[in-house]
């Protein structure tokens, strides 16, 4: 086979399984795109609203660096059908919600299932492309992530929920259809044998491979303990305090100034429309300049400045433009987290799975808090001004990390 049909056919690949991480965004956000209607449908306090928005980055925490490891084992054919189909399957069970108790248990699932897309697309991207193509198929998933999470907002809510009968249809009907596409992708994953190149891409042996204590403490030992990666972390942790912190609650926000529910979740699918902007350019201007780390530092300082516009605006072009300024900067900064991971010293493609579990592990602590702060705060003091304060700050220390990462071991 020639080079370039193996390239072809590693990109259909890459787009194949990216249709895993659209339904994942679709179902994670049908929650927060549905969020005052099921509020006051199921009696949500402000606290557990933002517990449940929050719920699935929650699950990352105790489980994210053991799923990485499993990835980087098993490969990720067999990883992303099983993350599917767990999601697909938890979707169905929250259409069935009665309270806050069965809610959570079954948002929880959902990010069960997330782990293993999460972390199996950058495998699949690191078994298929060298370290140094890695940003633009990296960007191809993002977009089709970004692609479920502005349709959960610009037609889940406004357009499949009424068609469907309401919040309760929409989520067994997409819960359905992510099992459907589950046991799709095993049968390509079988038929492309992506698992049974995992571990020749990776020029691994069987000891890398293995799942004995010795092995697994060999490879935490070093991912734990690599000091540019544990700068990674900390932006990881930054960028989903702000991500799921943004997306979670803008739309609730927006109602609270006035906008009328579908006009909410318009505005909100522009700020996923500038995610996907910055995904496809920034990873793409990095990877030709050769200024990944400076990249993050721009990205950080975008992100704030666009929170502070929000913030501070009234509605109007301002606060429009301040989404889109908001988007576009953690959207560049979500690609470049997962691709600098196998360019690093030590780390490479057979680490890639272990790498960004560690991120996310660590990370969606900041994902988690995000919506639960705002949430929180709200309740407090009655205004979402605190909770958007510290997402803005979190983009001066974005900015603060990526220039320690950049002057301390140099820009790529």
């Amino acid at each position: 086979m020639s080079d370039r049909m193996r390239r072809r056919r590693a990109y259909a690949a890459v787009v194949a399984g990216t249709l895993g991480y659209t339904c994942l965004m679709f179902i994670w956000f049908s929650l927060p795109a549905y969020l005052s209607t099921i509020i006051d449908e199921l009696g949500l306090s402000g606290t557990q609203a933002g517990v449940v928005a929050g719920a699935v980055p929650l699950t990352y925490i105790p489980i994210a660096l053991f799923t990485g490891m499993v990835v980087d084992r098993v490969g990720p054919g067999r990883s992303l059908a099983a993350g599917v189909l767990i999601y697909g399957v938890a979707q169905v069970a929250r259409s069935f919600a009665a309270g806050f108790p069965s809610l959570l248990a079954a948002t929880l699932l959902i990010g069960v299932g997330a782990t293993a897309i999460t972390f199996g697309l950058p495998k699949l991207v690191s078994v298929l492309f060298p370290p140094d193509e890695t940003g633009f198929p990296s960007s191809i998933y993002l977009v089709g992530a970004s692609a479920g999470t502005a349709s959960a907002f610009a037609v889940g809510r406004p357009v499949l929920g009424p068609l469907l009968g309401g919040w309760r249809a929409l989520f067994f009907w997409s819960g359905v259809v992510a099992i459907a596409y589950g046991l799709c992708w095993f049968v390509v994953a079988r038929r492309l044998g992506i698992d049974a190149r995992n571990r020749a891409a990776n020029g691994a042996n069987a000891a890398d491979s293995s799942l004995s204590l010795a092995a697994i403490r060999r490879d935490l030992t070093l991912v734990l303990t690599h000091r540019e990666l544990q700068l990674v972390v900390v932006v990881g942790t930054m960028y989903l305090l702000i991500a799921h912190g943004m997306q979670g609650w803008l739309p609730t926000l927006l109602e609270s100034r006035g906008y009328s529910p579908d006009r909410a979740g318009r505005t909100t699918s522009l700020l996923v429309a500038a995610n996907v902007v910055g995904v496809l350019t920034v990873p793409a201007v990095a990877d030709r300049l050769g200024v990944r780390r400076t990249a993050l530092m721009v990205c950080g300082l975008v992100a704030g400045l666009g929170i502070t516009g929000v913030l501070s605006s009234g509605l109007g072009l301002l606060l429009l433009g301040s989404v889109v300024v908001t988007g576009f900067g953690f959207g560049g900064l979500s690609p470049l987290i997962r691709a600098i991971p196998p360019e690093l010293e030590g780390i490479g493609a057979r680490l890639t799975g272990t790498a960004v579990g560690f991120i996310f592990a660590v990370g969606e602590i900041g994902g988690f808090l995000g919506p639960v702060l705002i949430g929180t705060l709200y309740d407090l003091t009655g205004s979402y001004v605190p909770g958007l304060g510290l997402l803005a700050s979190a983009g001066l220390v974005i900015a603060v990390a990526g220039g320690v990462l950049r002057y301390r071991y140099g820009d790529s």
